[in-house]
């Protein structure tokens, strides 16, 4: 009888036996683009501190724009945090908290943020879902209504990276993240500036500042400047997969997000790594 034990319990495979640090082992399946798994998906991410603090004078006027938007396009809506994460931030550094366990408490303060906006949108079928929804059973929330808000944290929460005291993969991070495994359309970082300027336009030295239309994350890097998003976001768009751009824009003026997902040029448009 032939033995057929061994070809049973082994799959032929290159990556047998072998550390998938290998980059010469990894690249013929690394290099290929992943499969777009829901290329008709547009993300917004509202700002927190940006928008959702400025209370109903923002955030009203941003839920009718999304409301009449829910025709047009399938949206995941992803909400960030505000100075109330700060505050989190002062105390859980002042009682000397590691930096995996701020990250989930000010992810808290971005879920918070998002069942507001939820609430509001209750009306046009919106509800908001937790990280592991998202992950396993968004496709099917989004079939049974045009929109599904969720967190822009991205989960890392107790195994976040201990590099800094502060969580440095926040809300524009994970949102980015999520776009780019997703495949999605596109992603709107929707914030209370135009875009990307040279200095703060609200600082001091705000009359020198210069607006860029359009610029890129390996530009950026070199920027010490200050940005209207998180700078890990640079790291991550430093290695896109799908998503070759994304576009800021100002929340605060009526019109300039639909604009944004009708594909115009309304804000800075920064180009990521993805080829």
């Amino acid at each position: 009888m032939t033995d057929t034990t061994n070809s049973i319990k082994h799959v032929a495979s290159p990556l047998a036996r072998q550390t998938l640090q290998d980059g010469d082992l990894t690249r013929p399946v690394a290099g290929v683009r992943p499969i777009r798994l829901l290329p008709w998906l547009q993300i917004v991410k509202i700002g927190g501190r940006s928008i959702m603090d400025r209370g109903p004078d923002a955030i009203l006027p941003i839920v009718e724009e999304l409301r009449k938007l829910l025709p047009e396009h399938r949206l995941l809506i992803l909400t960030g945090a505000g100075i109330r994460a700060r505050h989190l931030y002062s105390v859980g550094l002042d009682l000397g908290l590691p930096v995996g366990s701020l990250a989930p408490l000010a992810a808290s303060e971005a879920g918070q943020n998002g069942h507001i906006l939820a609430s509001l949108l209750a009306s046009e079928g919106v509800s908001y879902v937790e990280h592991p929804t998202i992950e396993s059973q968004l496709a099917v929330h989004l079939s049974a209504a045009r929109a599904v808000v969720g967190s822009a944290f991205p989960p890392y929460h107790h195994h976040e990276f201990p590099g800094s005291r502060i969580p440095p993969h926040r809300a524009d991070t994970g949102a980015f993240l999520l776009a780019d495994a997703l495949g999605a359309a596109g992603l709107t970082i929707v914030e209370d500036v135009d875009g990307v300027y040279t200095s703060d336009p609200n600082g001091p030295d705000g009359q020198q500042a210069q607006f860029l239309s359009e610029t890129s994350a390996a530009d950026l890097a070199k920027f010490e400047g200050t940005l209207p998003f998180d700078r890990a976001l640079l790291d991550v768009m430093a290695t896109a997969r799908h998503i070759e751009r994304v576009q800021v824009v100002n929340g605060l003026v009526p019109g300039r997000l639909t604009a944004a997902l009708r594909g115009e040029h309304v804000g800075t448009i920064v180009r990521t790594g993805a080829a």
